[in-house]
């Protein structure tokens, strides 16, 4: 990765440049503000840096969303007692039987209860409930996905498969060829914030930028997706 900038107006767009094998250059600010472009491997600089100062408005108007919603939320401590979201609804974390031969979590009366783990033992708790955040999420997202599917009047939106995958500066994303990823950290938000990430991803099926012609499909699919962008940002700030 390389740190370039780009003349904006009196000022300058700092950047995180990233390589790859792809064929389109894309252009993400994170929920920090920080801005984050993924090129070809052979792109030249020159039109990185003129790609990243034409967007310059837009990479502004996206900070500028970003920062309403700060403070956001302290790091994770992964001890009894912090509070932690499933679906937009928040549970209480608590230690059940630490002495449990079968390491697992469970959703009981507002707690997120964890067996098998030691009390204050953060990282094993952690790890235990990542992996049962990517669990429920495989469960969830194939059932939004099918509803989402339903807002459009063409199959051609249909992802060749999904998958579940870290991301460092976005929720989801729509490949080239049709694979839909999805952060397992989603799972969090509420149903209706998690459909507007699907939804979002399957207009890019139809109109691959963000150019005026993909917002009239994501209004056409989901006339309310602002107000769902917004409750998204919030229940994950």
């Amino acid at each position: 990765m390389t740190t370039m900038t780009a003349a904006y107006g009196a000022g300058t767009i700092t950047f995180t440049l990233r390589r790859r094998p792809r064929t389109t250059l894309d252009i993400a600010v994170d929920d920090e503000g920080n801005v984050i472009v993924t090129a070809p491997e052979h792109a030249a600089n020159e039109e990185v840096v003129r790609r990243v100062a034409r967007h310059g408005r837009w990479i502004t108007a996206q900070r500028q969303y970003f920062e309403q919603f700060r403070p956001r939320t302290p790091p994770r401590t992964w001890l009894p007692g912090e509070t932690h979201l499933y679906l937009g609804r928040q549970y209480r974390l608590r230690v059940g039987n630490p002495d449990a031969t079968h390491r697992r979590v469970r959703l009981i009366r507002g707690f997120l209860l964890v067996d098998g783990v030691r009390f204050g033992d953060a990282d094993k708790t952690e790890r235990l409930v990542h992996a049962w955040y990517r669990d429920r999420a495989t469960e969830v997202f194939a059932r939004r996905l099918h509803e989402c599917l339903r807002r459009f009047d063409t199959a051609a939106v249909a992802p060749v498969s999904m998958r579940i995958r870290e991301m460092s500066t976005r929720w989801g994303s729509m490949s080239p060829g049709g694979v839909l990823s999805l952060a397992p950290a989603l799972v969090r938000a509420p149903s209706d914030a998690i459909d507007y990430v699907i939804t979002h991803e399957l207009a890019h099926r139809i109109e691959p930028h963000h150019g005026p012609a993909f917002w009239r499909v994501l209004a056409a699919a989901m006339p309310d997706y602002e107000r769902r962008k917004t409750r998204l940002e919030r229940a994950l700030a």
